[in-house]
């Protein structure tokens, strides 16, 4: 199979959307604990060599230092280590901070114990060439973890509603949410992995009074819509169309009291001795 890369300008334009808004504030204010399950299914321990992919600014990378790992937090958009370092800072915790593509990562075969993705690989726009990537960076017997959205969970269905709103992606990418399937990410990996586990979890969120909220929170600091927002700018009418459907989105799935469940597929993996 051909291995499919991303043209430079798009990887530009990703690494752009990314650093506009204010992700890290997602990542603490929203979703402040899918990094430590993570680092806590794949049982991150002392002495591991650890690859956070598609780390931001550090959601499962400072957790798996915290329990003693040797950590690379990896990242096509470095903007995000500022903050990625006052936080490990904090934790009094060091950790690698290094620019890399997810479908080109600049690392050695087997060079990890343990590859993880918190919500991040999936972003990448060629799916069967990021999965190759972390299949081919992490050792024989080393561990696999991923989190990401389900196609059928809320980000799922927020990203069906950005999907006509959207520019058309280029020729082969595929949109986020599929690697929340489980028969997609048993076809990504393949026969290359060994106890592969799927499991659907949820995240609880209470940090948003209402639909309303949760839409101008996301619209000011998450990177896909500040930049879809942006390119509406001169269609005032089509805004206003996803403020009502991102808002009616927030409301649809509010259990009362501003509480959300927001499901995601928890991936553990062990890469597969010769």
């Amino acid at each position: 199979m051909m291995t499919q890369f991303a043209p430079s300008d798009l990887k530009g334009k990703h690494r752009a959307m990314w650093a506009s808004g204010d992700y890290p504030r997602v990542a603490a204010d929203v979703i402040p604990e899918l990094g430590r399950r993570l680092v806590e299914a794949c049982r991150i321990r002392p002495g591991q060599r650890v690859l956070d992919i598609a780390a931001g600014a550090g959601n499962a990378a400072i957790p798996a230092a915290e329990a003693g790992a040797e950590v690379v937090a990896s990242d096509l958009t470095p903007e995000l280590f500022e903050v990625g370092r006052r936080n490990a800072a904090a934790a009094g915790v060091e950790l690698t901070w290094e620019q890399a593509d997810a479908e080109d990562l600049p690392f050695d075969a087997a060079a990890f114990d343990a590859v993880l993705s918190c919500v991040g690989v999936m972003f990448a726009p060629f799916h069967q060439t990021a999965a190759d990537e972390l299949v081919r960076v992490t050792r024989a017997g080393g561990t696999i973890g991923l989190i990401n959205w389900t196609p059928e969970g809320f980000i799922g269905r927020m990203f069906a509603i950005m999907k006509p709103f959207a520019p058309t992606p280029p020729p082969g990418a595929q949109p986020p949410p599929l690697w929340g399937d489980e028969a997609h990410v048993t076809e990504l990996l393949g026969d290359r992995v060994t106890d592969l586990e799927l499991r659907r979890e949820r995240a609880v969120v209470e940090c948003f009074a209402d639909g309303a909220a949760f839409r101008d929170f996301f619209k000011t600091n998450y990177g896909p819509l500040v930049t879809m927002y942006r390119t509406l700018a001169g269609d005032p009418d089509r805004a206003a169309q996803l403020d009502r459907e991102l808002a009616d989105l927030g409301a649809a799935h509010d259990l009362g009291g501003g509480r959300m469940e927001w499901e995601y597929l928890l991936v553990t993996a062990q890469r597969a001795r010769a």
